[in-house]
């Protein structure tokens, strides 16, 4: 099968699959190089509430395809930061549903989700230094404020990986769970971020990543948007809200 991103939409919930089982979900530079573009897609249509980003099989993604660093330049890091922040930009909630190998451009990927979910076993790196590259300056900042500077040179110092267990201490990862609950766990934690508001979701993801010029525009969208009237009124008559911003 050739390397592939495969998308679906279900009851507001977009899922990306990286596809390429032959080198354990590597990204390739077709990939990279596709995945802004299936992102804008996927922005630019309202029933998209949530995106879950995962992988095929019982791997995540095992980084970029090292064959493709044999060719002379940096395209290859270049095309992986444009997907990263393509991933970080993305004006919905996203969760990366992470299984087996999160290494390298899957950390990358991973990281530049707002959320990780991940099932037992699963391990993660970031292995610059076994290669001689130099990480991002953008990736390395992400990372540091995930997880906190110590660990982030820990990671890029060594290339080491780390077990789920300690991904879950030091916040790379939020929730863990045994093998085989993973899926049922998504869909469930989907569903509910789908059910909320998107404006109060929008709103929160621009303030946590640090965007310090967006008070006026947030208070001016929630005047005008009637989410907050449809919530107090849910509320008080005890049913579940129907929010309409965005849609």
């Amino acid at each position: 099968m050739e390397p592939q991103l495969k998308d679906s939409v279900t009851d507001g919930i977009a899922t990306v699959v990286i596809a390429n089982p032959a080198k354990r979900n590597a990204m390739s530079a077709g990939m990279w190089r596709a995945l802004p573009g299936l992102l804008e897609r996927l922005a630019a249509d309202p029933a998209v509430r949530v995106l879950v980003l995962t992988g095929e099989g019982d791997t995540f993604c095992a980084g970029a395809d090292i064959s493709a660093l044999r060719e002379p330049g940096d395209e290859q890091q270049t095309l992986a930061v444009r997907a990263e922040e393509a991933l970080a930009a993305f004006p919905r909630p996203t969760l990366a549903a992470v299984r087996g190998f999160c290494v390298g451009g899957g950390s990358q990927l991973a990281a530049a989700c707002d959320l990780r979910f991940a099932e037992e076993g699963a391990r993660f790196g970031i292995t610059p230094s076994k290669l001689g590259i130099v990480y991002p300056s953008s990736s390395t900042r992400r990372l540091t404020a995930l997880v906190g500077p110590s660990t982030a040179k820990y990671l890029l110092f060594s290339g080491e990986l780390m077990e789920a267990e300690r991904a879950l201490r030091t916040g790379f990862v939020d929730e863990l769970h045994p093998a085989g609950a993973l899926d049922k766990r998504v869909a469930e934690f989907a569903r509910v971020l789908a059910s909320r508001s998107l404006l109060t979701q929008a709103a929160a993801k621009e303030f946590a990543d640090g965007r310090l010029d967006r008070d006026a525009h947030w208070a001016e969208q929630a005047r005008g948007s009637g989410d907050t009237a449809e919530g107090v009124a849910a509320f008080l008559e005890r049913r579940a809200p129907r929010f309409t911003y965005g849609l």
